[in-house]
């Protein structure tokens, strides 16, 4: 890796694209400065959003005019061209001249795309859509939320150890506790997959992470863990039910406190309290799914968020490099 950390960066993938992510990448920069942005997009349309006097090898656009489309089915993506900001972003990893890539646009293009260029990581089967979750205490890691629609027990094993290590990246300061998202907290309980997967878990001495056993999903946020496990399939459906559980809640809260004038004095008088309530389920602040498996790193930004969500998302890219993630898996994968 060189001295600074390059971000390849898609400015072309979701809403209100290229100027959400640009903005976002000048609110990164004010805190980082020791980054390069490589940019990828339609050069034109990003310089509206750039200072006139922009410094080239900081900010450094490769100028193209192809993009993937949301509306791109993931085969059509990888079809399209190799000219696409998406693909030629992911390209400039493979060929090291980022560190990691970081897009917001379609989802399905973006895994499709990246596992065609980059290399899975040795000994691991399937890679994972991991993502950052609130807790009690800070956030948990959660995988898989979706890319491996079917796990075998070996697959759930490999999750944890990439879990651990992500979280760990992110957390230098904070020691992992692995658990499997099941239907019961007894040993019995659950198919037969997560049931070997436990047993390995239990008889394996893990040097890079606690087992904790079973969590249910009432539990995922009472921070006595902090890396969730479990089958993409389950962990899309929680992240789903959590997301409208945590939109509805958000929006009742806000439609009492403003429905009369009790409300209105209630609101006023609690509002430190409700900003800090506010400020805990604000999605922004954990935007940022990180594909994790293959040889590099890849950082899927949700596409409705706006700058200052884009602009975390970048955070999580910084941390993953500096703190050399792909390295960690690779030594903890082998033990």
């Amino acid at each position: 890796m060189s001295e600074k950390i390059k971000i390849a960066v898609d400015a072309m993938g979701g809403e209100n694209s290229p100027k959400k992510v640009i903005y976002g990448i000048l609110d990164n920069y004010k805190k980082n400065k020791d980054i390069n942005y490589n940019i990828f997009g339609d050069k034109n349309n990003i310089e509206k959003y750039l200072p006139n006097n922009y410094n080239k090898e900081i900010f450094k656009i490769f100028d193209t005019k192809n993009k993937v489309l949301d509306t791109d089915t993931p085969l059509a993506a990888a079809k399209k061209g190799k000219d696409t900001s998406m693909w030629l972003a992911i390209e400039s990893v493979k060929n090291n001249e980022s560190d990691v890539v970081i897009s917001a646009g379609n989802t399905g293009a973006l895994f499709v795309i990246s596992k065609l260029n980059l290399k899975m990581i040795e000994n691991i089967d399937k890679p994972a859509l991991s993502a950052l979750w609130p807790n009690k205490k800070n956030f948990n890691v959660v995988l898989d939320l979706g890319a491996n629609i079917e796990c075998n027990d070996k697959n759930l094993i490999d999750f944890s150890i990439m879990g651990s290590s992500l979280f760990k990246a992110l957390y230098p300061n904070e020691e992992p506790t692995v658990a499997l998202l099941n239907v019961g907290s007894e040993e019995l309980k659950g198919n037969e997959t997560i049931k070997k997967a436990y047993q390995k878990l239990q008889n394996k001495k893990n040097t890079n992470f606690n087992f904790y056993g079973y969590v249910e999903g009432n539990q995922i946020m009472d921070g006595e863990v902090n890396v969730i496990v479990t089958d993409g399939f389950t962990g899309n459906i929680a992240l789903k039910t959590a997301e409208g559980t945590a939109n509805f809640i958000v929006k009742e809260f806000k439609n009492s406190m403003t429905a009369n004038i009790l409300g209105k004095l209630s609101s006023l008088i609690n509002y430190k309290n409700l900003k800090k309530i506010k400020k805990k389920l604000d999605p922004r602040l954990y935007n940022g799914a990180i594909l994790i498996g293959l040889n590099s790193p890849v950082i899927k930004s949700h596409g409705s968020t706006d700058h200052i969500g884009f602009s975390n998302s970048l955070d999580v890219c910084i941390k993953i490099v500096k703190n050399n993630l792909i390295q960690k898996i690779k030594n903890n994968i082998n033990k």
